[in-house]
């Protein structure tokens, strides 16, 4: 706890010190990545499926190879258990990433949430958060929202 405090004195004194040590050219895929983290984290330890769904949204959406994801997943799960909010993580992406990366970023929380089936009201949540802090519209976060849910109903019925 005091740790935390320390660090966030620390980078509110020198910002970019910390940001440096922490977000280097792909601070962006972290940062992402993270919130991606937080999500299935809400509802206690991430399951199989829900790890395996992250995995698969870095491999393709940031063009890793298995390897350098497992590399960022752990990256971004030690970054996130020191995050106090959501806004560390926002912030780099609101920087580096346009609207439409955003709007992906957005959809991928949403993909991870629906990974075990069901949308808590914490999960809701956060993405509601992260999505007004990236500067994603109410309307295209609930667009996407069900974009995600019909994918996921005609996957699980086949049709």
């Amino acid at each position: 706890m005091l740790d935390g405090l320390r660090q966030f004195i620390a980078d509110v004194i020198s910002p970019t010190a910390h940001q440096d040590r922490e977000f280097d050219d792909t601070g962006y895929r972290l940062a992402a990545a993270a919130l991606l983290i937080h999500v299935i984290s809400l509802d206690g330890e991430p399951t199989e499926i829900e790890r395996r769904k992250l995995h698969g949204l870095l491999e393709s959406n940031f063009g890793l190879d298995p390897g350098t994801a497992d590399q960022l997943i752990a990256s971004a799960t030690r970054v996130e258990g020191e995050a106090v909010d959501l806004y560390h993580f926002t912030s780099v992406i609101l920087r580096s990433v346009n609207e439409e990366g955003r709007l992906r970023i957005v959809e991928m929380m949403w993909e991870v949430a629906y990974a075990d089936g069901q949308i808590s009201e914490f999960e809701d949540n956060v993405v509601w958060r992260a999505a007004d802090l990236l500067g994603v519209s109410s309307r295209d976060r609930i667009e996407l929202k069900h974009r995600v849910a019909g994918r996921r109903a005609v996957a699980v019925t086949g049709n």
